[in-house]
């Protein structure tokens, strides 16, 4: 039977897909495009620091000398459609070589401007717009340099346009991440145009509600995606420098959100200096992201709180990230991977035990298949994900793919004294289908120097079989060889390094898995441990020894 709650989304769902296609075809009307035309500024107030845009911008298939280019083929030649995006969001401006000529770039621009300054699909998409307006004004002093007047006009009215349809539309965008993009945008051309002051007052405006209504108290964002945190702060720590450098008061809410975000960042980067991989995130390296911080000379403040739900343990070379939150609600769900209490271990400074990574820069099925309990280092029982997702085509379209059924964490306990470092939490996520409790507890052993875990199902009634598999997936490039015993598993780091996985159980397994957290697929191995519940408590300790 559909819930009320269901019924409300997709409701929603079909009013929003809706309101989407009268949308784009209103905007291709010639009304639509007058309407976006009003005062055109006769120059820019000041220039912000186009240094600003560099943390957005790793990517380098673009980079490029300018003097090296034909600006008349720039436009025409055969892109993906994944390389259509990001030439026409601009972010490789943040490659180009600033001592070249800056005509040509004036010219691929101009180019850009004769074809698509009426709306079309792709190029006006709300991501791709947000970022191509951050990266034309944060770059406003090179382009603009030894320009004339007509490419001048052009290039601001340009601006304008594109900024007047992102503030139209942005009462119907209900993608948060997208709507910090739309609020920068808007914040920058308030700055930088004294005539669009509006701008910049209704962006603040917004971006304290999204900020009221998107993070936890510990300035964590409720999607419980440490992705979100990142990619946030970015944007967060350019508005705040970019308000310095036109001389404005920096709102105090920005400045403490800002505070604790990089705080909660701080707590949970890992010793490879990247995210953890849960909840939607990928492999990113924070090395150049806190070298940008360093620029600006802000000192972060060690955490005393466990961010996100994410506990740390760390121990000498033994670090262990365990995640023990509660699912994030229904529409801050679309990046959820179902693995609570899934766990991702560290030694030496490289990762041994990882999940899978979230599949979404990959393809559809990818996502989808990232997001399985399968695909994380956690316990599944019966094959079956912990969460479900929406399979309703109007709702997935119109919010991403949301969460069906939720959960509670149970009982989080941490422990750090003489002798070991522990967290331990249980889940109800399988009582409904199958009448079991499942409780995960791992430590650090301070005194015999190992990691050592324990995962215990219990149930009421033993009317039908459960068969619980337990994974724990190996970081690519590493394997894993049985020994003679059964039940010890050898995992080799290099030449001189091994570590030992052991258990109460002899039927360890070494299965073939899948890593989507490169961005791409990659294969890799996972240790298995299977069996079948023959009483109410099954108890399963396991452990990660150091080959001596």
């Amino acid at each position: 039977m559909i819930s009320l709650r269901t019924a409300y989304y997709y409701i929603f769902a079909v009013k929003i897909n809706l309101i989407k296609i009268f949308k784009k075809i209103y905007f291709k009307t010639g009304f639509y495009k007058k309407s976006l035309i009003s005062k055109v500024p006769s120059q820019f107030f000041f220039f912000p620091n186009p240094f600003l845009m560099s943390c957005f911008s790793n990517y380098r298939k673009f980079a490029f000398q300018l003097n090296n280019l034909d600006p008349n083929k720039f436009w025409n030649q055969n892109y993906s459609h994944k390389e259509k995006r990001e030439l026409h969001n601009f972010l490789w401006l943040s490659s180009i070589d600033r001592k070249d000529d800056s005509s040509t770039l004036r010219k691929i621009i101009s180019l850009w401007n004769l074809d698509n300054l009426k709306y079309k699909s792709l190029v006006w998409e709300t991501n791709v717009l947000s970022k191509r307006l951050m990266s034309w004004i944060l770059n406003a002093d090179i382009i603009l340099k030894n320009s004339n007047f007509d490419f001048k006009r052009n290039f601001i009215k340009s601006i304008v346009i594109q900024t007047n349809h992102l503030k139209k539309n942005f009462k119907y965008e209900i993608d948060h991440q997208i709507k910090i993009e739309v609020i920068t945008a808007l914040i920058l051309s308030g700055l930088v145009f004294k005539e669009y002051q509006e701008n910049y007052e209704y962006g603040l405006k917004e971006l304290e509600k999204l900020i009221e209504v998107f993070f936890d108290k510990n300035g964590f964002p409720l999607t419980r995606s440490p992705n979100d945190l990142l990619n946030y702060t970015k944007y967060f720590l350019l508005i705040k420098e970019v308000v310095k450098d036109a001389q404005k008061y920096v709102p105090e809410t920005l400045e403490k959100t800002l505070e604790k975000n990089l705080e909660c960042l701080k707590q949970i980067t890992t010793p490879a200096n990247s995210l953890p991989l849960f909840n939607g995130s990928v492999e990113n390296d924070l090395t150049n992201f806190y070298d940008y911080i360093n620029h600006f000379k802000i000192k972060i403040k060690k955490s005393k709180i466990s961010a996100g739900n994410i506990h740390v343990l760390k121990n000498k070379k033994d670090v262990i990230f365990f995640e023990a939150g509660n699912p994030p609600k229904k529409n801050y769900s679309s990046c959820y991977q179902s693995g609570p209490l899934s766990f991702e271990y560290f030694y030496d400074d490289q990762k041994i035990i990882t999940n899978s990574g979230f599949g979404v820069n990959i393809s559809n099925k990818a996502r989808l298949l990232s997001r399985f309990t399968s695909s994380q280092s956690a316990l599944c029982l019966n094959d079956t994900s912990i969460v479900g997702f929406e399979k309703n085509s109007m709702m997935n379209k119109a919010y991403g793919f949301l969460i069906k059924r939720d959960f509670k964490i149970l009982n989080l306990e941490n422990t750090n004294d003489t002798n070991e470092i522990k967290v331990e939490a249980g889940h109800n996520a399988y009582l409904n289908n199958f009448g079991c409790l499942h409780n995960r507890k791992i430590s650090i052993d301070k005194i015999n120097n190992k990691v050592v875990g324990q995962d215990k199902i219990t149930r009421e009634n033993l009317n039908s079989k459960i068969k619980y598999d337990i994974r724990f997936h190996l970081y690519p490039g590493l394997t894993a060889i049985k020994t003679i015993g059964g039940n010890t598993l050898l995992i080799q780091i290099n030449k001189n390094k091994a570590l030992l996985f052991s258990s109460n159980e002899k039927n360890l397994k070494i299965e073939k898995s899948i890593f989507f957290g490169a961005q791409k697929v990659l294969d890799n191995y996972c240790i298995l441990i299977s069996g079948i519940m023959e009483n109410n408590e099954k108890k399963i300790d396991w452990e990660i020894i150091k080959k001596i």
